[in-house]
């Protein structure tokens, strides 16, 4: 399966996708790029004078990166197709360590730490343009294949 081929799996759309490239992804984890656009609606409130990314953003793009590309990328062997996806994440921890400000780019980083039941569990690190660390947690989810596909 092509990184190109998970993209199109994915569940999201803009402006709700946290995606813009997946760099690797392989039985143990995966890797990739996402830039938040200085014109997405939360920075209008979030923080007037100083606007940074919401922590539950950075939580979602940790999760559509390291957990769901991943998870599609696992699941490959059972013709996924995208109707037929069902994701849901079951629990999140995460330490939020630098602020991420609007236009930047960030790198998130997953580590499978298993996969069974159908359900998917990683570590994630999300690192600045600095490639300093910004945050870093487990997310873990289900999935699985549609009944009604």
């Amino acid at each position: 399966m092509t990184h190109q081929e998970i993209l199109r799996l994915l569940p999201y759309e803009k402006p709700f996708l946290f995606v813009d490239d997946l760099l690797e992804v392989t039985e143990d984890g995966s890797k990739g790029t996402f830039t938040f656009d200085r014109n997405l609606d939360f920075y209008r409130g979030h923080f007037k004078e100083n606007p940074v990314t919401p922590g539950v953003i950075l939580t979602e793009c940790c999760a559509q990166i390291g957990l769901v590309c991943l998870g599609i990328f696992l699941m490959r062997e059972e013709e996924l197709e995208k109707p037929n996806i069902l994701i849901g994440m079951s629990s999140s921890e995460m330490e939020f360590l630098k602020p991420v400000s609007p236009g930047e780019k960030v790198t998130v980083e997953s580590k499978k730490i298993y996969f069974r039941f159908q359900k998917l569990k990683c570590e994630v690190h999300m690192y600045n343009a600095n490639k300093e660390l910004a945050c870093k947690g487990t997310v873990s989810g289900m999935l699985k294949k549609s009944a009604h596909g």
